[in-house]
């Protein structure tokens, strides 16, 4: 028998998402004797979702089944009803959409046991559906064990705003009166762990993978983080972080306060300020407005805790009173950041975002070492049945890249469902161009070396100095698609292949091999266009 067997209730929280809330319970579940109940919350779902939850209670006496009779409009106000109902001594939380890894729940409570703390937490990791391509939220904060004794001694726990990846002890939340906001309130976890931070708890951090957070772009109700289109969305992340930096500085915690501001800037103005070029210009320009009004509150010392391409974007925001430079500021606000042109400069030769922002300026910017510094390479990829080639240009940055000497550069392009997959590289001398400025590198491309998928173009500068520089091209002909091309392949018979940019401007390939492939592609954009009709 283990010997924390029943320490701990999962509260499932759920609406409408008959589709995936089995699978959730049913993740609960499966973390053993360790889990005493499983309380799903339902928040008066009408798709057959309450059924679901009675089949598995009937299956399982752990299942306790909270059904609302109003539906409260947001995540709080159920997750609140699961902390009511809890009787275990621990507890988290689930939402139907989500799974936990098998061992969550023992890492954690082994943790929090092991060192007497009311907090544990682990890594979150986001995957994509239905690529399966997963990306670790924070990975700083759980590269190994750690046992933090208070959470100002770690700021850097403001900037992991989830309720998810972490165990509570249940009578440390009923003590210190730590609850969701009620009702519709987005971003709710973000307030909920100001409170957390703000009561000083020890917190026992592992490395282990402790929640699985699903994200569907394609779903036909998008979560909360994913929909952004409309601006009342912004809003509400600017009240909950106004909300947690009030609470946190309440407590006299301002260093967990000023951290929580630089969260905002690093992660959400950046995230927002990179989808601007594809707004409507009625909500680029209330963007604008709130944007400034909220940063008009952030002093010198918010500002300097956060990224340079944050504090920067947010400086842009600050000294414009239209929205302006929207196409630079989303190269800037990508990751890695990439600073393109102009390279303005003062009359005494400081740098400067552009001659008429002078007060925004940018040494502190160009300070860094060159592994981080902004960089801009732009690329030109055009398929061809014969000799398709990769043209790149590197922009000089306030004479840092010249002093540094470019020689090479080294090009994978990398499966963005699998990571640690690379299908095609090369390399490719830098050569000083004297009529564009900067240095310019091609390098043939094999098309047919790459299969099924969207490839990445992933770049490494190699400097005489013995430094480099790992980044992303910048796709010369802007944000959405380059066109799709059919090309003659010996080794496919055709390959349909088609260059475009990110979100964030990053230069990356689909591509669709043998008639099989173009056959599918089609299909579905045929498909697409029909439902569109």
């Amino acid at each position: 028998m283990h010997p924390h067997d029943a320490q701990v209730s999962v509260v499932v929280i759920g609406y409408d998402d008959a589709l995936h809330v089995t699978d959730a319970v049913r993740s609960a579940l499966a973390q053993g004797g360790i889990v005493r109940e499983v309380i799903a919350v339902d928040d008066c779902s009408t798709d057959g979702s309450p059924e679901l939850l009675d089949a598995l209670a009937a299956e399982d006496r752990r299942v306790k089944v909270v059904r609302r009779t109003t539906n409260s409009g947001g995540c709080g106000t159920p997750r609140n009803d699961g902390i009511d109902a809890a009787t275990a001594p621990y507890l988290m939380f689930l939402d139907s959409d989500d799974i936990l890894p098998p061992g969550a729940v023992d890492a954690l409570l082994m943790a929090a046991v092991a060192h007497g703390t009311p907090v544990a937490a682990g890594l979150c990791v986001r995957r994509e559906l239905p690529s399966g391509r997963e990306v670790p939220w924070q990975p700083e904060l759980y590269e190994r064990p750690a046992l933090v004794s208070r959470p100002s001694r770690r700021p850097r726990l403001a900037h992991d705003t989830l309720c998810v990846n972490k165990l509570y002890r249940t009578d440390f939340l009923r003590e210190h009166g730590i609850r969701f906001p009620e009702g519709r309130f987005p971003y709710e976890d973000f307030v909920f762990t100001a409170r957390v931070l703000a009561a000083g708890p020890s917190i026992a951090l592992v490395p282990e993978t402790v929640y699985i957070w699903h994200v569907r772009r394609s779903a036909r109700r998008l979560s909360i983080s994913l929909d952004r289109a409309d601006v009342d969305n912004w809003k509400a992340r600017m009240e909950a972080n106004r909300q947690a930096y009030e609470i946190l500085l309440g407590a006299g915690e301002k260093r967990l306060a000023r951290a929580a501001r630089a969260s905002f800037l690093d992660r959400g103005l950046r995230m927002y300020a990179r989808e601007l070029p594809l707004r409507e210009a009625g909500y680029r320009g209330e963007w604008w407005t709130l944007t400034r009004a909220y940063l008009s509150d952030f002093d010198a010392a918010d500002l300097a805790q956060a990224s340079v391409p944050g504090r920067v974007v947010a400086q842009v925001v600050l000294a414009a009173g239209q929205p302006r430079d929207l196409h630079r500021i989303k190269e800037l606000a990508a990751r890695p950041a990439r600073l393109t042109p102009p390279y303005a400069q003062t009359e005494d030769g400081a740098p400067v975002w552009s001659a008429d922002l002078p007060e925004v300026r940018l040494e502190h910017l160009l300070h860094r070492p060159m592994r981080h510094l902004p960089v801009a390479v732009d690329a030109d990829l055009h398929p061809r049945a014969r000799a398709t080639c990769l043209r790149l240009h590197l922009h000089e940055l306030y004479g840092r890249v010249e002093n540094a000497r470019p020689y090479r550069v080294d090009v994978e392009f990398v499966l963005r469902e699998d990571e640690t997959r690379v299908g095609l590289t090369a390399t490719a001398a830098l050569r000083q161009d004297p009529d564009r400025g900067g240095w310019t590198a091609e390098t043939p491309v094999d098309l047919a070396a790459l299969g099924t998928g969207t490839w990445d173009v992933n770049l490494t500068l190699r400097f005489d100095d013995g430094t480099s520089r790992d980044t992303t091209a910048h796709a010369l002909a802007g944000a959405g698609r380059l066109g799709r091309r059919v090309v003659p392949s010996l080794r496919h018979g055709v390959l349909l292949v088609q260059p475009y940019a990110t979100h964030s401007g990053a230069l990356a390939l689909r591509v669709a091999p043998g008639v099989r492939g173009v056959t599918s592609v089609v299909g579905r954009r045929f498909r697409r266009l029909l439902h569109w009709k």
